[in-house]
């Protein structure tokens, strides 16, 4: 989804132009709609209450167990389905090509999909496949580097407020039918180093 504005208003737009679902036999709306007001306060409310002083041992333990028992980096993995997910869609851009979508429009989906699989690839060359599963200090010291997330959230610009979202591995998957928004976070050391706090100076 990409950031849209629309009478003043801040929303989340994902666009599915209709030539490309009639290629590819998917139904989607052809606009689909997520007002920034209506995600924003629920989702700082659910990182409060997890990261409340009264709850951090209990969400430490459940950020312990939750991490996956591999070898193998999980960035590479990351990375491995992103290309993967890439791979398959520039199948369907040249799918929707074939059935005569619009070739400009086809060329700007092609782009932006080699583009964000050409960042996957190097991701997964970069990364040394030899990180480890993170111990319950180590963990309780990221947590703890965060501070008052209610008052880092309710404070922060939001530039710095995305930040710590991103810092915070923050996934948001919408599911329109639903109107259900399915928020997941990953504390990971590698992104921002130990004990050092996403938000700065905040």
């Amino acid at each position: 989804m990409q950031g849209q504005q629309s009478k003043g208003a801040l929303y989340y737009r994902c666009r599915f132009p209709t030539e490309y679902g009639l290629a590819n036999k998917v139904e989607h709306p052809r606009n689909v709609y997520l007002a920034e007001r209506e995600l924003l306060n629920p989702l700082d409310q659910w990182l409060s209450r997890c990261l409340a002083p009264h709850r951090l041992d209990e969400t430490v333990i459940a950020l312990h167990d939750a991490q996956p028992d591999l070898d193998t980096d999980p960035a590479v993995l990351a990375s491995a389905r992103v290309i993967e997910e890439c791979d398959q869609k520039l199948a369907r851009h040249r799918a929707a090509l074939e059935a005569g979508a619009d070739p400009v429009l086809v060329a700007r989906w092609m782009a932006d999909t080699q583009a964000r699989r050409a960042e996957a690839a190097a991701r997964s060359q970069t990364a040394n496949g030899k990180k480890r599963r993170m111990t319950l200090e180590e963990i309780q010291m990221l947590v703890t580097a965060l501070g008052d997330i209610r008052d880092v959230l309710e404070k922060a610009d939001p530039a710095d407020k995305a930040e710590v979202y991103r810092q915070l591995g923050l996934r948001l998957t919408y599911q329109p039918g639903t109107r259900i928004v399915r928020a997941e976070t990953d504390l990971d050391p590698h992104n921002w180093g130990y004990g050092t706090c996403p938000c700065g100076g905040t």
